[in-house]
């Protein structure tokens, strides 16, 4: 087994729930936490003040979207993505395996690697599990991942059971081609919606020993309670002195059921992706602020809220931007999602702290809308 990086500072007595410390290059992370996407090197629509000001204590980068443009060799120039972003906190880089996945038809798997056909350009490319690692410690990142093949949903037990060995031969790969450079490595957990896959897929990541360990292949179409019962029979199965990590999930209900059910780290296009279509995230529910309703509302989008946007605009002005197409309307709305979910990541922490989490997570869905 390998060093942790990962501090247990407290845990609920009730539940999974815990709260601790993450330890990288750039920073220590105080976990349960948020991580905003920021696939090209940047957060679509604000600056890394913004993500400064509204909490944010680490980004994520796309190998896959950085290897094609513009370059993990230029970016590596640049003193790495922190110095070419000018972003000074923690980094993760995904591998690119769930973009290569979402190419489908572009993309071809061996066990070799993956050779797929540029989205931009239309190029023929590859990736192996070692070029991942190659690029991603170009990139500098703080936190680099493992490269997987993501199971689609619904897959057959023979489908499932193909993909999630090939992401076990391929982890040990990218664990043997990372050199010494001070860069944490995940471990990803396939295994489809079969309890027995996950397991095991969990089982063979601890046999080669990584610095996290994070579930891939939920939130790709099947039902909430289904992602629920895979996410409570694959947590008990990583060592509980490590980072825990669900991978693209999820909405603010998705998060308070990951930590309670012990997970530690978060990131999804949820917040800025819904900000820029003008769905609003609130302590009360979401908040659509193209609604006629919302034309002469003088009240911030969340009274509670003490973002930036919530102190300085009405519901009336988001509206008429984002009516009018202005681009600060995108900017103004992602910075307040951003900060709802780094908020709600920091109210949690509270309280697992406090050894309140159950009290906090029924006031959480008390307080929504229905």
């Amino acid at each position: 087994m390998t060093t942790s990086p990962f501090t247990l500072l407290s845990s609920s007595s009730e539940c999974s729930a815990r709260c601790g410390e993450v330890s990288t290059q750039h920073g220590t992370i105080k976990t349960p936490v948020f991580m905003p996407v920021g696939t090209l090197g940047t957060v679509k629509a604000v600056t890394p003040e913004n993500l400064v000001d509204l909490g944010a204590q680490i980004i994520l980068g796309n190998t896959y979207h950085l290897f094609i443009r513009p370059g993990h060799e230029l970016i590596k120039e640049f003193g790495g993505l922190h110095g070419f972003m000018h972003w000074d906190r923690p980094i993760l880089t995904d591998s690119g395996g769930f973009q290569i996945f979402s190419l489908k038809d572009l993309a071809k798997i061996t066990e070799k690697g993956a050779e797929f056909r540029s989205h931009h350009d239309g190029a023929r490319l590859f990736l192996s599990p070692e070029d991942t690692i190659h690029v991603q410690e170009a990139l500098g990142s703080d936190i680099m991942m493992v490269l997987d093949t993501c199971i689609p949903y619904p897959a057959d037990r023979e489908e499932a059971d193909k993909a999630t060995a090939l992401t076990g031969r391929w982890a040990r790969r990218c664990r043997d081609a990372q050199t010494d450079t001070g860069q944490l490595l995940f471990g990803i957990v396939q295994g489809g919606m079969y309890q027995d896959m996950r397991r095991r897929s969990a089982e063979e990541l601890i046999d080669i020993g990584f610095d996290g360990y994070a579930i891939g292949g939920l939130s790709v179409g099947e039902p909430k309670d289904l992602m629920q019962e895979m996410l409570a029979a694959t947590v008990p199965h990583l060592p509980d002195d490590y980072p825990v990590y669900l991978m693209g999930v999820g909405t603010p209900e998705d998060l308070v059921e990951g930590v309670y059910r012990g997970v530690d780290m978060f990131d999804c296009v949820m917040p800025t992706r819904n900000a820029r279509n003008g769905m609003l995230f609130t302590s009360s529910g979401r908040l659509v602020i193209k609604n006629s309703r919302y034309r002469d509302d003088q009240r911030a989008v969340d009274e509670q809220c003490t973002c930036y946007t919530c102190r300085n605009y009405s519901r009336a002005y988001l509206r008429h931007l984002f009516q009018c197409r202005e681009i600060l309307a995108y900017q103004l709305n992602s910075i307040h999602n951003l900060h709802y979910y780094c908020s709600l990541m920091a109210l949690m922490r509270e309280a697992i702290a406090a050894d309140r989490f159950l009290d906090f997570r029924r006031a959480f869905y008390a307080g929504r809308e229905q």
